[in-house]
């Protein structure tokens, strides 16, 4: 554990000097500060936000960590040939660039809510589950940039494997799955449309959300059915779990393939 807390430690220092970095969070002020002057209510306003939780944290994540960790490789060499075990080294590349993202996301987000928390009041356990969902997108995003990384050793390559797969969670997959419906309409899609949903982690993401802003019509078609069939709370509890799944069986893998690297 202390060279896994070594290792976060020094990444965490590095990756926060970033002009990136500063730039991300910067952005999420102003979107933030914006939306709270003249977006009306508290509450609508971070409902304007799901999109910026939904579409810009897993874009800036996995591009941010796929060209840091490529331009870092030099650095991971030099840390093998060091008497340490590949997972510690691992834990702590991964949490060092994880961490300093997730700070960026909520520091951008919080700092204008309590600037404006006197004037446009927001619900405390709405606020937190805004964060705590965009803070799970940061650790799943992270860990498919690990993945990419270790698995392709071209950063060309990697980086565009990495926007396609942003491309297809974000912005191709609901319209493939309509596709789907408008094709398959005779049949019972519904169980099969929830394994479906469990498949992208933005759209879990954004079920979440939805389900606990309780705005029905922006549920989306995965979504109304996991609230047909669980209900709000359930299905919450039910798409959060999910979540986790996407944080925990990337990074094992990307694990995995770190291990077995040829360096």
């Amino acid at each position: 554990m202390n060279v896994t807390a070594k290792v976060a430690r020094y990444e965490v220092r590095d990756v926060l000097r970033s002009r990136w970095l500063l730039g991300y969070a910067m952005f999420l002020v102003l979107v933030t500060d914006a939306l709270l002057r003249f977006g009306g209510a508290g509450e609508r306003a971070l409902l304007s936000l799901v999109n910026i939780v939904l579409f810009v944290v897993p874009l800036v994540t996995i591009v941010f960590a796929t060209v840091y960790l490529y331009n870092a490789r030099e650095f991971t060499e030099l840390l093998l040939a060091q008497p340490l075990r590949r997972r510690q080294l691992f834990g702590g590349l991964f949490a060092g660039l994880a961490v300093p993202l997730s700070l960026a996301l909520v520091a951008g987000i919080v700092a204008p809510v309590a600037l404006h928390a006197g004037d446009n009041p927001v619900a405390r356990g709405t606020l937190v589950a805004l964060l705590g969902t965009g803070v799970a997108l940061t650790v799943v995003f992270t860990a498919i940039a690990f993945l990419i990384v270790a698995r392709s050793d071209d950063r060309m390559k990697g980086l565009g494997i990495a926007i396609a797969l942003w491309l297809m969670f974000a912005v191709l997959y609901d319209g493939l799955v309509l596709l789907l419906v408008s094709i398959l309409a005779d049949y019972p899609l519904e169980r099969p449309l929830l394994g479906l949903m469990a498949a992208n982690p933005v759209d879990l993401a954004r079920v979440v959300l939805l389900l606990r802003f309780d705005v029905s019509a922006l549920l989306g078609y995965t979504g109304a059915v996991m609230r047909q069939f669980f209900g709000g709370s359930v299905g919450t509890a039910l798409a959060a779990a999910a979540l986790t799944l996407w944080a925990v069986i990337p990074a094992m893998l990307g694990m995995r393939a770190f291990e077995r690297k040829d360096f």
